[in-house]
Order: C-alpha cells, then structure tokens, then sequence
C-alpha cells in the first residue's frame, strides 16, 4: 500500500466510520480493484485531505453535486452520514437541499430528502 492510500483509507475511515462509504468500496472492489484503489488514494489521500477547505465544507459541497446528478443516491447518503461526522448540523444539510434545488431542480432535491431522511431524524 502506498502513503496515499494509507492516508486515504485512514480518512475514509474517519468519516464513514465503516459504513456506507466502506461498503460502496467493496462493492466494487471484486470487479474494480484499481477503481477502488483511485478512490480511496486520489478521492481521499490527495484531494480530501488538502487543506485548503475544511472537511466539513468539502463534504457539504459533495452532497449538493451528488443531489445535482440525481442518481447517486448511495453515495448521498454515503456523504450525509459523512458530512454529519465532521460537524455539519442536520438542518444545514437540509438547508442545503433547499438550496439546491433552486439551482438544480426541485425533482432532484425531493427524491434526495426522502432519501436520506432517516438520517436527519
């Protein structure tokens, strides 16, 4: 393993805790492995970790992409359980989705807060 992916899986760890972000990596990992590899160590060992944001905007900023997208749902909730981890409050992830489906579409917005609902409880 390279310091990359060390430092990489270290994060993943620190903001999934093992759950759902761990789970999606293994889910690709048997027919992936190189995939999963560059997630964990560009994703998180190089482009996570740069200081110039910290994680908590980075992971807000995540969510509003992925509800943009409309079909990444476990990967949203991969991201809100995440974005909750590092400080963010469940009213500003909801605030967030507001947010964006002004820009994004409502559509979108909807289907991500029925989503992840049993996350903002």
């Amino acid at each position: 393993m390279s310091e990359k992916y060390e430092q990489g899986l270290k994060l993943l760890k620190k903001l999934h805790g093992g759950h759902a972000g761990e789970e999606i990596l293994n889910a690709i990992g048997d027919v992936g492995p190189d995939m999963a590899r560059m997630i964990i160590e560009w994703g998180f060992g190089e482009v996570m970790i740069r200081p110039q944001l910290d994680l908590k905007t980075r992971e807000l900023a995540i969510i509003a992409s992925l509800i943009s997208l409309g079909y990444c749902m476990p990967q949203l909730t991969a991201h809100v359980e995440a974005a909750l981890s590092v400080g963010a409050k469940k009213e500003e992830i909801v605030e967030l989705i507001m947010q964006t489906a002004i820009y994004s579409g409502f559509p979108g917005a909807v289907n991500a807060l029925i989503h992840i609902k049993h996350l903002l409880k």
